[in-house]
C-alpha cells in the first residue's frame, strides 16, 4: 500500500527577493513598459493636478498605468482591476509599487477620470502613442480601411420620447447647390436660394441617456447606442475615430474619420477600402479627385420584382439622354435641389408602350442620375480589377478584426458611461490601448 503523500507548504517560508524577480523576463507589462516612455505623458497630465494644494496627490501617470491596465487586460471594471493590481506583481511593477504599497482606491482613480482629466487628453494620448508607431515604421497606410460598429448605451429602451430635431447639414451641401446652380444658369433657369429654414424630423430620444441615438439595423434589435467610426491600416493600428450617437449614418461621418488621419499618413495612402454604407455621390468624388481609389462593394438594385433592370436603360453621356428597353428616349428636363438630373419619357409613348407593365406604374417614366455619378461608376468599374479584388477582402482581418478584438477583448460591447463625451473619451483611451498592445508585442518580436 502506497503510503500518503507527503504534505508541502512553503507559506511561511521567509524569501527575500525584489518585485522585479517576480515578473517574467517575457511578461507583457515588460514589453509595454519597453516599447513606450511613459514619461511623456508627465508634461501632459501635470497641468490637472495643483501639488501645493491639499495632501499629497497620486502621481498621475499611475492613474493612466491603471487605465492601460484595465483596458489593455480587458478588465471590466475599476472595482475589479484595483483587485487585480492588489496581488499581481506584474502590475504592481508596471505602477512602479512594491510588494507592500498601498493601491490608490478605485474610486480615486474614477473621480480622477471623470472630473480631473477631460475627454480631450485621452484623444492627445491616442496621437502621442500613434505618432510612436510611426515613428517605429509600424504603420502601413498603403491601404486603410473605414468602418463602424455600434456600442450598447447606457439607457433603458423602454425609457423614451418622441421629439423634433433638426437634421444634419452636410458639410459638401454648399459645394452641391453650386453646382447644382451652374446647371440652372446655364439653361437659363432661376438657381436655388440656400435653405435659411432647417430641417425636423421626429426622433425617438432616450430619457436616460440623450445623446445616444436609437439604432435599428438588419436583424439587430433595436438599443439606444453610440457608434464608434474607425479607420485603421493593414497592420490594424487604429489611425482615427470619431464617436456618436448610434443613429447617425456612417457615410455622414466619413469626412470627419478621414479628415482626422494625420496628414504624413494620408499622403501614403492609394486606397480606401469601405462597405457599401458608403456608396455616396460625394465621397467617391472627394475620393477620387485626390488621386485615390476607393474600394466599394456591389450594391443589388432596388428594383420591383418583374421589371426591367437598371442596366437595360441605356444612358448616351455624349447626347445626355437615356434609351429604355423599348428603344424610347427619356430626354433630360431639369436638375433638383439634391443634386439628380431628371429624365423622362413622352406620356403618348408610355401609353402606347406594350412593356410598360415592366416598367412604370405612371403615366411617364421618369429616371434620376446624379450630378457626381460618373465618380459611382468609377468606383463600381473599379471592382473589376485585380488590385480590388485583392484589396477588399482584407477587410475581413483588418478593420473587422479591430472591432472583434475591441468588443471581445477589451469591453467594447456597451458602455456604463453617460454623455457623448465622456463615451468618446473612454472609447479613445481602448483604442490607444489597442494600439499600445500591438506596438508593444511588434516591438518585443523585433
Amino acid at each position: 500500500m502506497l503510503s500518503p503523500a507527503k504534505e508541502y507548504n512553503s507559506r511561511d517560508n521567509l524569501n527575500v527577493c525584489s518585485v522585479d524577480q517576480l515578473v517574467p523576463a517575457a511578461h507583457l507589462v515588460r514589453k509595454l513598459d519597453k516599447a513606450l516612455d511613459f514619461e511623456r505623458f508627465r508634461s501632459l497630465l501635470s497641468p490637472y493636478y495643483d501639488e501645493s494644494k491639499g495632501r499629497p496627490s497620486i502621481d498621475p501617470l499611475v492613474i493612466l498605468k491603471i487605465c492601460f491596465i484595465q483596458e489593455i487586460f480587458g478588465i471590466p471594471s475599476m472595482r475589479q482591476t484595483i483587485r487585480e493590481i492588489e496581488v499581481n506583481m506584474a502590475y504592481r511593477w508596471f505602477l512602479g509599487y512594491g510588494i507592500h504599497d498601498n493601491i490608490p482606491h478605485f474610486a480615486t482613480i474614477s473621480y480622477a477620470i471623470v472630473n480631473r482629466f477631460p475627454p480631450e487628453l485621452f484623444e492627445e494620448i491616442f496621437s502621442i502613442i500613434l505618432e510612436q508607431a510611426l515613428n517605429k515604421g509600424y504603420i502601413e497606410s498603403k491601404y486603410i480601411f473605414i468602418d463602424s460598429t455600434h456600442i450598447k448605451a447606457n439607457a433603458n429602451k423602454k425609457k423614451y420620447r418622441k421629439e423634433l430635431a433638426q437634421t444634419m447639414t452636410k458639410h459638401y451641401e454648399s459645394n452641391l447647390l453650386e453646382e447644382i446652380n451652374e446647371y440652372r444658369i446655364s439653361e437659363n433657369k432661376k438657381p436655388f436660394k440656400k435653405k435659411e429654414n432647417k430641417e425636423y424630423k421626429l426622433r425617438t430620444v432616450s430619457t436616460s441617456d440623450p445623446e445616444s441615438g436609437y439604432f435599428v439595423k438588419g436583424d439587430h434589435q433595436p438599443v439606444f447606442a453610440y457608434s464608434s467610426h474607425v479607420c485603421c491600416d493593414t497592420n490594424n493600428f487604429i489611425l482615427s475615430c470619431e464617436v456618436t450617437s448610434g443613429n447617425i449614418h456612417d457615410s455622414v461621418v466619413f469626412d470627419e474619420v478621414y479628415n482626422n488621419i494625420r496628414e504624413d499618413i494620408k499622403e501614403d495612402i492609394e486606397i480606401i477600402a469601405v462597405d457599401s454604407a458608403y456608396k455616396t455621390p460625394w465621397i467617391c468624388k472627394s475620393v477620387l479627385e485626390e488621386g485615390k481609389k476607393i474600394a466599394i462593394p456591389y450594391t443589388r438594385p432596388k428594383t420591383q420584382k418583374g421589371n426591367f433592370k437598371h442596366y437595360e436603360y441605356i444612358y448616351d453621356e455624349a447626347n445626355d439622354f437615356i434609351i429604355c428597353p423599348n428603344k424610347k428616349t427619356l430626354v433630360y428636363t431639369t436638375v433638383n435641389r439634391d443634386g439628380y438630373k431628371l429624365y423622362k419619357t413622352n406620356d403618348k409613348d408610355c401609353a402606347e408602350c406594350p412593356v410598360k407593365t415592366q416598367c412604370t406604374s405612371s403615366k411617364s417614366k421618369t429616371i434620376s442620375k446624379h450630378i457626381w455619378h460618373k465618380y459611382v461608376e468609377e468606383a463600381n468599374n473599379y471592382r473589376y480589377t485585380e488590385e480590388f479584388k485583392k484589396v477588399y477582402p482584407l477587410r475581413a482581418r483588418t478593420i473587422e478584426r479591430v472591432f472583434a478584438d475591441a468588443k471581445q477583448k477589451h469591453s467594447m460591447r456597451f458602455t456604463f458611461l453617460k454623455g457623448l463625451k465622456r463615451v468618446k473619451a473612454s472609447i479613445m483611451l481602448k483604442l490607444a490601448s489597442m494600439n499600445l498592445k500591438k506596438m508593444a508585442m511588434w516591438a518585443y518580436n523585433t
